[in-house]
């Protein structure tokens, strides 16, 4: 979610820059175009004033009336075409004033002429007809084979009688275009780059109460229901939501507070009935004439049974009520006391319990409730594993945990199997002929969460299944 509203604000950022600087980049070359046309139109103009009179620069531009031609005419053109020469080299213009019919009256260099070009053409007879070149094309960077051809008219008595044409290169026009654009391409980096750090920071401050969220759901998903959310920052939409939230977690630990409350007192209510039952069983049972011995074993293999049902939902009310605090345990040294108290049950059916860790390995864990784990999880492997079998218990020391692991060698679980394990009540149906309530491994996984641990399950090569119990190691 972070990097899609990030991608979003820098995409809506990118558009609005490039919104306002591809313009502004066209209003750049268009203004720097714009005053080397007004430049060489003020040239031409000076170039329009020093003219001999109209009647010497050819027939054709002779007007009706004309004054007479003034002996020092010639020596006007002659200094108009140095001057025409001294401003081409200098300034590498090319400029001639070129009579209506085209005819040369003073060029630079020398022998110059209108140029062919759509460009000269154009701009030439624009000032035949008494306009000056106001809009020639643009020129752009990536155009360097083009040139700026500036003409003005030379009007006498209201007709114009000769043009001056200048014909400019356009590299140093083309550098302060690219010049400015790239001050404004730097300018618009700066820009995109605190545009970045703000999307970053927004972004942060809009998901800091969504992660929040999300660490306190992961923490009521793993049984730390006493998870919530502050309230208290980010946008008042995500607000709301974190209210909702903590009235949901509420609701949520009231009602099963409520349905552990239940089924504790309805186990502890159950057992006096149940054991004054067995007792009237058994009473009933020596009143009974022979032959009946084994529908009186069947009725109290039942009544042994559902009291090990009733012990286990009392204990596994017991352990969800339970909050206790994790202490720094020296998991070897228990798994070795468990290992002991087992070992007389396994020997008794011919299995070999072995262990295999390091000499110390401690974990963060509550003792009591990791024993018991611990206990119900090996109940379980020598329940299911043939006699003669093995059942080993390992530990490994992780980065940020230690696992310790028991190891069956029994006929193990499914994929699907594997899937509802440890859920309440939940049976193999290929193991129903098996003892058991169901409950173990869920009393285990509710010990283990309580403390902060986690109960896994993995399937062992070629038969047999394998339990984790993991704890967080101290930091």
């Amino acid at each position: 979610m972070r990097n899609r509203l990030l991608g979003i604000l820098l995409s809506l950022m990118a558009c609005v820059l490039a919104a306002l600087g591809v313009p502004l980049a066209v209003f750049i070359a268009a203004a720097e175009q714009s005053a080397v046309v007004v430049d060489r139109i003020d040239d031409a103009a000076r170039f329009a004033q020093d003219l001999p009179t109209q009647g010497y620069l050819g027939v054709d531009t002779a007007i009706k009336g004309a004054p007479t031609p003034d002996p020092g005419d010639a020596g006007r053109r002659n200094a108009l075409a140095q001057e025409a020469a001294r401003y081409h080299d200098l300034y590498g213009i090319s400029i001639g004033i070129f009579q209506r019919s085209g005819a040369v009256t003073a060029s630079a260099p020398n022998g110059w002429r209108v140029p062919d070009g759509r460009a000269g053409t154009q701009a030439f007879q624009e000032a035949l007809d008494g306009r000056r070149s106001h809009n020639p094309p643009q020129v752009w960077p990536w155009t360097p084979e083009r040139t700026l051809t500036v003409a003005t008219p030379v009007v006498r008595d209201g007709d114009v009688v000769a043009v001056v044409l200048t014909d400019s290169p356009t590299g140093p026009l083309r550098a302060r275009i690219l010049h400015r654009w790239m001050v404004l391409g730097g300018g618009e980096a700066l820009a995109m780059i605190v545009a970045v750090l703000l999307a970053v920071r927004l972004t942060h401050w809009v998901l800091r109460p969504v992660r929040t969220l999300d660490r306190a759901t992961d923490d009521i998903a793993t049984g730390r229901m006493n998870a919530r959310v502050a309230a208290s920052a980010g946008p008042p939409e995500l607000r709301r939501l974190a209210r909702s939230f903590n009235h949901m977690a509420d609701n949520v630990l009231l009602a099963l507070d409520q349905q552990r409350a239940f089924v504790a007192d309805a186990s502890h209510q159950l057992r006096n009935p149940l054991a004054a039952l067995l007792l009237r069983v058994e009473l009933l049972g020596m009143e009974l004439p022979e032959g009946h011995e084994e529908e009186l074993g069947g009725v109290r293999e039942e009544g042994a049974r559902l009291a090990r049902v009733l012990d286990d939902l009392l204990g596994l009310a017991t352990a969800e009520h339970a909050r206790p605090e994790a202490e720094q345990v020296d998991l070897t040294a228990l798994a070795l006391t468990r290992i002991d108290a087992w070992r007389p049950v396994a020997e008794q059916r011919g299995q070999q319990l072995d262990w295999e860790g390091p000499a110390t390995a401690v974990g963060l864990a509550d003792p009591i409730g990791f024993g018991s784990a611990l206990d119900a999880v090996l109940d379980n492997a020598l329940k299911f594993t043939p006699d003669g079998g093995r059942i080993t218990l390992g530990i490994a020391m992780h980065k940020r945990e230690v696992a310790v692991t028991v190891t069956d060698a029994g006929p193990g679980l499914t994929e699907e199997e594997l899937a509802r394990i440890g859920d309440r009540f939940w049976r193999s149906p290929r193991h129903q002929n098996i003892d058991g309530s169901g409950l173990g491994l869920s009393i285990a996984r509710t010990l283990l969460l309580a403390a902060g641990g986690s109960l896994d399950f993995a399937p062992v090569e070629p038969t047999g299944l394998a339990v984790t119990l993991t704890v967080p190691r101290p930091r």
